[in-house]
């Protein structure tokens, strides 16, 4: 076959023509999609800290906060519920917190917490995810049959008892305490949630 009457040049050009479109397409396809491999703003924003202001918050009651989509449960509890905590061992599940993946180290105590008189606890039951209504009344529960339960969290989807601390009863589907999130203070009255003061 004879290459007569073909002309080189406008062979070269073509070729190169061809293959910088062919780059600059494959570029313009990889540039999203790299980007899409990075969290979006919202996806950054859900996973940030949540700031609480505790100043308002009276004895014996609680407040939810949203972190990372999901209810985080901030009680200030009175004397007489921190007392409540001594003398419940032999009636619950994981009294000394031994799941290590329930709360970080600095709450690894009876009451759960950095400060006696402030508990921070997710709101997700750990049987099946539903909310747990808090009862924060230290008296005998109409709706737990034949039992000394005096208040804390009650799971109303399958009746998981916890206690002020979010330490679950036996006799509970729920098989681990309420989870303790990562939390620090900035201030007196303002509670960070996510981070930790080692880690800040």
């Amino acid at each position: 076959m004879s290459n007569d009457g073909v002309n080189q040049g406008r062979r070269r050009f073509l070729i190169a023509t061809t293959a910088v479109g062919g780059g600059v397409g494959a570029v313009g396809v990889a540039v999203p999609f790299v980007k899409s491999w990075n969290p979006s703003e919202k996806a950054k924003a859900a996973g940030a800290p949540a700031k609480a202001d505790i100043s308002k918050v009276e004895p014996g009651a609680m407040i939810v906060v949203e972190w990372r989509g999901k209810p985080v449960y901030v009680v200030r509890r009175t004397d007489e519920l921190v007392g409540y905590l001594e003398g419940l061992a032999e009636k619950l599940k994981d009294p000394a917190n031994a799941d290590e993946g329930q709360q970080p180290s600095y709450a690894k105590n009876t009451g759960r917490s950095r400060k006696p008189e402030i508990l921070v606890l997710e709101g997700v039951c750990t049987h099946l995810g539903c909310a747990p209504k808090f009862v924060p009344e230290v008296k005998p529960q109409p709706f737990v049959d034949g039992e000394d339960w005096k208040g804390g969290f009650f799971c109303p989807c399958h009746g998981s008892r916890f206690d002020i601390a979010g330490r679950v009863f036996k006799g509970s589907p729920a098989a681990k305490n309420l989870k303790v999130p990562p939390h620090s203070y900035l201030d007196e009255t303002t509670l960070l949630i996510g981070v930790d003061e080692e880690n800040a």
